[in-house]
């Protein structure tokens, strides 16, 4: 079994239009949502204006083909390979 089959499975919040989203960081989501009736994965920078948490032009949005490559690269490890042959710690 692989790592991310043993790790708990994280409830995701809630934006106020209902889209589901996981906080990366305290700028940084990443948000499961409807767009032109396709599901995308959005990673984006956010700031706050007015008390409110709003999306920045700065990030990217992920088809569910574009979605499952990246997830077969960290599945694999071949991102953590490449992070480690350049000297980061994982």
């Amino acid at each position: 079994a692989s790592a991310s089959a043993s790790a708990s499975i994280q409830e995701p919040e809630k934006n106020d239009s209902g889209e589901s989203f996981f906080e990366l960081s305290s700028k940084k989501r990443l948000t499961v949502r409807k767009w032109s009736g396709k599901v995308l994965v959005d990673v984006r920078e956010f700031y706050e204006k007015g008390g409110k948490q709003l999306p920045g032009k700065k990030g990217i949005s992920l088809t569910l083909d574009q979605y499952k490559a990246v997830k077969e690269l960290v599945n694999s490890g071949s991102i953590d390979a490449l992070i480690k042959k350049e000297g980061g710690d994982i």
